[in-house]
This record gives structure tokens, sequence and C-alpha cells, in this order.
């Protein structure tokens, strides 16, 4: 791993610190149970700017003439490192991860309030963490309080989030690079569920299919809680209970991405329980496959981003009334919104660190325009619930599909792989 790009990001911050001072922790261990601890994930923000993968750590940044990056971690123990494995310590670290100083996170508390006293401004990400804002307060106060001495306090507050933000919208070489992986990985364990689909299997047992083939090819594990949803279930949103039977002659939705040194991958996709979908699925998917279609070929540097989520919205409600679902034009039933109830969430979102990834989607009162570099997903669905005014033959259809892209000088590059056309996936499935 190389902390290049984790150093140049550091850089740009410190440019634009002025005289100020930035602090950034990582998340916290969580317990789970008694003396149990969830999997470690370091704070998102963090990562961005560091790199170091431990927690109990935390990075000052130091603008000014002389800007400083300080790394604040765990000390070497060797008694903790036989329990709970290798640490850096502040030398090693400071080293490794490109920082012009690093010191013991028991240091904090004392060498903080230095740090920012006299200068103009403290960047902090405010309400992020309530523990954290505690913190910044009583440093504040420890350099308030040394006033007769001719210390003062930093005379503006900014939330750090919104700088960080923007950076993060915009993916570096590095970024681009570690997404196309988690892609890649992602792409083969949807494959993977695909070929081992059988009625009468478990929900789960897809969900174990997309875990093994995840770890077997490398990625830390799932970017968010796997929705696995067979038959009707797909037409909950976020359906996670993935314990139920899956049923033949039905559709099983899969929405699962892996993570990848920090980074999500996004991927849904629909396909049949048995190998071969029905007139009425395929009537169903070739209608979201279209609006995908419509959403990819709007998606291009310049245009607000809502302008594929409208491309796509007019392919369904098209859709909707081509196969008796909703009556009247096109027009009328955007309108009038009347196709709510099929399709009740927008076309994308952000990706990057988060799956739901940082970074603002307007801009006053406008729709942020794409630029090259930012990455988000393309995620158009159908679903038809069983009890609404329906033909009974789509009675419990669910069908999104969802891919990872990437906006390009010239457009776009949908950069996840896995098969999506109805020939693609019958052929993947197909058992001889």
């Amino acid at each position: 791993m190389t902390h290049a790009p984790y150093t140049h990001r550091r850089r740009q911050v410190l440019a634009r610190l002025g005289d100020g001072v930035a602090v950034v922790p990582t998340a916290p261990e969580r317990i789970r149970n008694r003396d149990s601890h969830h999997p470690y994930r370091f704070d998102s923000y963090f990562w961005y700017l560091s790199g170091f993968p431990e927690p109990e750590a935390v990075v000052v940044l130091v603008g000014g003439k002389t800007p400083r990056a300080i790394l604040f971690c765990r000390e070497k123990n060797e008694e903790r490192e036989t329990w709970d494995g290798f640490r850096y310590g502040p030398a090693a670290a400071c080293e490794a991860f490109g920082f012009d100083e690093a010191y013991p996170i028991d240091e904090l508390a004392q060498r903080l309030p230095e740090l920012i006293a006299n200068r103009q401004a403290l960047w902090h990400s405010l309400g992020h963490d309530a523990e954290w804002d505690a913190k910044i307060a009583a440093a504040l106060n420890a350099v308030r309080a040394q006033s007769r001495a001719g210390k003062r306090a930093p005379g503006e507050l900014r939330d750090l989030r919104g700088l960080l933000d923007a950076m993060r919208l915009v993916k570096d070489a590095h970024e681009i690079d570690v997404m196309r992986r988690a892609a890649d990985i992602a792409s083969a364990g949807h494959a993977r569920a695909m070929r081992a689909s059988r009625p009468g299997m478990a929900e789960y047992e897809l969900e174990a299919e997309l875990s093994h083939e995840f770890r077997r090819r490398g990625a830390d594990g799932h970017a968010y809680t796997p929705i696995v949803a067979g038959g009707a279930n797909a037409c909950i949103l976020h359906y996670v209970e993935n314990n139920r039977l899956l049923a033949e002659h039905t559709l099983v939705l899969i929405d699962a991405g892996c993570e990848v040194e920090g980074y999500a991958s996004d991927i849904t996709r629909t396909f049949p329980v048995g190998g071969k979908f029905s007139a009425a699925q395929r009537d169903v998917y070739e209608i979201v496959l279209a609006a995908q279609a419509a959403a990819i070929a709007a998606i291009r540097p310049g245009v607000p981003f809502m302008a594929y989520h409208d491309a796509a919205l007019r392919v369904l409600t098209q859709g909707l009334i081509d196969l008796g679902a909703l009556a009247g034009s096109v027009d009328g039933a955007l309108e009038s919104e009347a196709y709510k109830p099929y399709y009740m969430h927008r076309t994308g979102h952000w990706l990057g660190l988060d799956v739901h990834d940082a970074g603002d989607y307007k801009s006053g009162d406008d729709w942020v325009n794409l630029v090259p570099g930012m990455a988000l997903t393309v995620e158009p669905g159908l679903y038809l619930r069983p009890g609404k005014d329906l033909p009974i033959h789509l009675h419990g259809i669910g069908v999104r599909i969802e891919d990872d892209v990437f906006v390009t000088e010239r457009g776009c590059e949908v950069y996840t792989t896995a098969p999506k056309t109805v020939a693609d996936i019958e052929e993947t499935m197909r058992r001889d």
C-alpha cells in the first residue's frame, strides 16, 4: 500500500486551512455484547486522509506558514499485540503513512490546546460525534484558561465536512482503481449466486455464496447488509431478513456489494430462481432494463444530477401504462406522480467510501452538475406488490437493476459487469 494518495489529499486540505487547524478522529471500537466487539471499521473521513487502519487514532492538520500533518495513535505494546495483533506505534506509523510527526494518542489532550492556540480557525466535523464535540470544547476551554498568558482560542469554528465532502465527490486515480476492483469482485459474486440458485434454497444460502466469493477474491466483506429477496419480498425495498425459501417460478432480487480498502461497490441483480423468466417477469424486467439504459445514456458532464432519474422515470412510467398498471398519458402520470406506488425511490446516489457517499446533491436551489470523476449508482426498479390494483399475473414481481458508473470526459462508464440481459442471465444459469 502506498501512502502517496493520502499524503496528497492532506496537502490539499492544508492548502485550504489558512492559519487554521483541522482535527479528524477515526471511529471508536464498538461493543457487540459483553466483551466482544463488532468487526472494526475506521471512519471514512479519517481513512480518506490517512489510510491508517487502527482504532484510537486522530489526524491533526496544522496550516499556516509551516504546514504539518500529525498522527496520534496507540503506542507499541507487546502484551496487547499478543492478544489483539500488530500495532504500528507512532514512529513506524509516521514513516509508513507519510506523516510529518506522530505521537501517542494519550498525549492528544495535552498537545491539542497547544496546537490550536493563537490560530484563526479550528476545523472539526460539528455534530458528527457528541463525544468529540465535547473534546473539542475542552481543548478550546483549555486555551481560553491561558488568556492572561497571551494565549487565544481560535475565533472561528468551521465544519470540516463541507470541505472534505467536496473533495470526496470527485474520485482520484487511486480511488477509481480500488473501486474497479470492488466492482469486479462484487460482479463475480452476483454471477456465482445466479449459478447457485435453485428452487427450495433459503435466501441466506445465496447470501452465503456472495460472502464466499467476496472473501475468496480479497474483499474485506460486505459494504452493507445484503438484500436477498425472493418473490414478493423483492417489493420490500430494504428487506434484509434473508430467511425465506426460494419458490420455483419466482424471481429473486439481490442487492449486495463488497468493500475493498474502504471503498464500496453496490450492485443489484434480479433473476429467476429456476433459471428461466416467465413472460410476465420478462416484460417487467425489460422495462426496468430499458429505463436503466435511458438513465445511463443521460449521464455526462454538465448535466444536472437529476437528469438521469428523469430519463429512467419516463421509461418506467410508459412501461407501467403498457402493463396495464396505469392509465392515461405518460406526462399526466408523471405530473400526478401516479407511478409512485410502483417506483418510490430515486434512480441513484453517490458512491465511494460510503455506499451512500458524501457530497451534496444540490447547490443552492439547483441540482449539482455532473463532472468527470464522480461515481454514482444507476438503479431503477418496479415493485408490483400483491394487493395493488394490478393484473393478477403481475402480483408480487419486484425488479431492480443497479450498476456503478463513473462520469467521464465524454459521457460515462459502467464498471460493474455482472450478467444483466435476459439472455446473459439465462445463459449464466443454464444447467446442461
